[in-house]
């Protein structure tokens, strides 16, 4: 009796549920439906401004498997380092030189036929990633044992010629590459299936070279200690996209369209009360290129890249690039962004495993082409070293292959069988492939003490020797040295110490994705912070004891001063100008 009653009550409210969940079908299948007809399929990007969203649609399918994809820099004029090569002519790395074409497709992904900004789109309806105003902490509220004491970083709100309008041009970012589609998944580009088993299943993405402005400011939006009261901050973040401004510049355009939209900018910041405390000093931004592009020494239009670093509001500042100047005091370089965006710890522990376990069957590698237009280039010359190692070697010719070369599996390949990855300068001192090789857990073998020893110091260890070889350029213009043979003398347990310490640093050189956080490692971003933090801090306390550390040493030491400590005579003088 008990059980029928149960029963009749049980069927109408089954009968209740049953028909809201098919009406709740019917109406998502028809807003979806009414999103296919409008052209829009595939809503790639979401691209942040303020509290609020920019929302990328386009309409073509974006395919990245196994598609050619440029490890280093676009086509792009060579840019004269100090004291090193001639600046006359143009280059690509690892790619012959073409003409221009905005139309032109090089990576080989489709081109984006239309793409729509969306405006006003809210972020917690369409993402998990929420604004900067929804995570600012209080700091006034909370108890003595605050976590963020000391880590508090304050956030300015620049108008969106600074950086929303930037993106909202972003068919014009790049006159050989579609940067549109690298701007999906905040920065991180499209996502690459593991083809051929090279990557791990999730969390790999066509990431452009250059896409480290929006990659930075996306994960600074969920960085734990914003605060809206400046006068707490230990530093001031200027979310302005430097790199990807002076990038549309770059060709076919005079010095002061270039120059415009720094010049705005520190203009904008000289006026605010922020500013006024300490001059700028405890102010950062990240300009996601290498420095010689905001270095420029003329003001004749065939100058090359505009003069943001040499701002006088600049130079007060933190300026991180993906290269730095050895020879300036306001830039710090941070690492290339890579393939590899984890979401979570595990996916960090588990690669570095794999990396550990791989076998390798080469004893090194280059990825990369000549540079004969350069004097002093080595790179021919380890390319005919690389040919001529009886099969040590294996070599993936940019100059010939250029699909091959330009493919992140493909390339990630050829570096997880290769015990050492040859890191020689190319159109800089520096190459992002320098980083996907050790993500891929391959020794770095560099030629120039500015490729990475100069560089990089919150990221990687001061003491070289720890992960990498050195082989002077020098060397090997002149033929005392032959690569196979200084490879093969190092000790076996040798090799297999650089190798785990290679591995060891891999969080240290990856972004990860801004729409997680890991909980216990410290990637790329954090260790920015900290160092960001710490000089801040120190400059504080300078002007507190009415100190100035800078003018300690002359300027075109710092590369020597901020190694050493010092700036005594060094074995490496001859690789820079004084």
């Amino acid at each position: 009796m008990e059980k029928s009653i149960v029963l009749r009550c049980r069927s109408p409210l089954w009968f209740v549920i049953s028909t809201a969940f098919v009406f709740w079908c019917f109406l998502f299948y028809f807003n979806s439906s009414a999103l296919r007809s409008s052209g829009n399929e595939y809503l790639y990007a979401f691209l942040f401004r303020g509290s609020k969203l920019l929302l990328v649609a386009d309409n073509n399918h974006v395919e990245p498997v196994n598609q050619p994809f440029l490890m280093d820099d676009r086509v792009q004029p060579v840019v004269q380092l100090p004291g090193t090569v001639d600046l006359s002519e143009h280059s690509r790395e690892d790619e012959p030189v073409k003409e221009p074409s905005i139309a032109q497709e090089s990576t080989g992904i489709q081109a984006v036929s239309r793409v729509t900004i969306i405006e006003n789109v809210e972020a917690k309806s369409s993402s998990n990633v929420s604004s900067a105003e929804d995570r600012v902490d209080q700091p006034g509220d909370k108890a003595d044992s605050d976590t963020c004491s000391g880590r508090y970083i304050y956030v300015y709100d620049l108008p969106g010629r600074f950086n929303a309008d930037i993106l909202r041009d972003c068919l014009s970012l790049n006159l050989w590459t579609d940067m549109c589609k690298y701007l999906a998944n905040f920065g991180l580009g499209p996502q690459l299936a593991d083809s051929g088993r090279v990557f791990s299943s999730t969390s790999w993405y066509a990431t452009d070279q250059f896409s480290l402005d929006v990659i930075f400011n996306s994960r600074m939006k969920q960085y734990e200690c914003l605060t809206n009261d400046s006068s707490l901050a230990s530093a001031i973040f200027v979310p302005f996209y430097a790199g990807l401004d002076v990038g549309r510049y770059l060709w076919r355009y005079n010095t002061s369209v270039r120059d415009s939209t720094s010049l705005a900018l520190m203009k904008w910041l000289a006026e605010r009360p922020e500013w006024k405390v300490l001059g700028g000093r405890d102010h950062f931004l990240l300009a996601g290129r290498t420095t010689w592009d905001f270095r420029r020494m003329t003001e004749e239009d065939s100058g090359w890249g505009n003069k943001l670093m040499f701002l006088p509001e600049a130079k007060n500042m933190t300026m991180l690039v993906i290269e730095s100047s050895p020879l300036h005091r306001n830039d710090f370089a941070i690492p290339y962004p890579t393939f590899f965006h984890p979401k979570r710890d595990d996916e960090v522990f588990q690669w570095q495993n794999r990396m550990r376990r791989v076998k390798r069957r080469h004893l090194f590698s280059f990825v990369g082409a000549p540079r004969p237009s350069l004097s002093g280039s080595i790179r021919g010359k380890i390319i005919d070293q690389c040919l001529s190692s009886k099969g040590k070697c294996r070599l993936l010719n940019c100059d010939a292959g250029w699909k091959s070369c330009h493919s992140p599996s493909s390339v990630m390949k050829m570096f997880q069988n290769s015990v050492f990855c040859l890191q020689p300068p190319g159109d800089s001192y520096s190459r992002k492939s320098a980083f996907d090789s050790m993500l891929a857990g391959c020794i770095p073998v560099f030629f120039h003490p500015g490729s990475a020893y100069v560089q990089y110091l919150w990221h990687l260890p001061k003491d070289y020797t720890k992960y990498s070889v050195f082989i002077s350029e020098n060397d090997v213009k002149e033929g005392r040295v032959s690569i196979r043979e200084k490879l093969l003398q190092i000790p076996n347990e040798e090799v297999r110490a650089k190798r785990e310490e290679v591995i060891r640093l891999i969080p240290r050189l990856i972004y990860a994705d801004s729409r997680s956080r890991l909980k216990t490692t410290e990637d790329a971003f954090d260790l920015t912070i900290k160092g960001v933090i710490d000089r801040v801090d120190r400059i504080r306390k300078e002007i507190s004891d009415g100190v100035n550390s800078d003018i300690d040493y002359p300027e075109v030491y710092t590369w020597k001063y901020n190694l050493f400590g010092t700036v005594e005579k060094h074995d490496w003088d001859p690789f820079f100008p004084s």
